[in-house]
């Protein structure tokens, strides 16, 4: 599975990518919308794990740009933003998904593994 992950703070994209390689998987990690925008557009991804609040648009904006890009890859927030209006406007911009940050992680592979069964389904 290859996970494009768009996180801003390096040291929570460098334990994402620990956790989720240690599954077996590849991340790709950026530090912005525009980073994550060149890198869908040169490659297949299998879910993209996004920060709420990130350089270059934020609240809902770079979901609805991946969406447009890629209407069935599954989207989910892993935020610190956890106001009822920031899931609800990341659920409404096409997100199948919302954890808030920190989590444990196995928590994170299981809500990874879940939306990305429910793809193959």
């Amino acid at each position: 599975m290859r996970i494009l992950h768009v996180e801003d703070d390096a040291d929570t994209r460098a334990l994402v990518a620990l956790v989720l390689e240690a599954e077996g998987w590849k991340v790709v990690s950026v530090d912005n919308a525009n980073s994550a925008l060149s890198v869908v557009r040169d490659g297949k991804f299998d879910l993209y794990l996004i920060d709420n609040w990130i350089e270059g648009d934020s609240n809902g904006g770079l979901c609805r740009h991946l969406r447009a890009a890629d209407p069935h890859t599954p989207i989910l927030f892993y935020s610190g933003a956890v106001y009822p209006a920031d899931i609800e406007t990341a659920l409404q911009s096409g997100a199948q998904g919302y954890l808030e940050k920190p989590c444990s992680p196995d928590a994170l592979v299981a809500e990874i593994v879940k939306l990305t069964r429910n793809r193959e389904e």
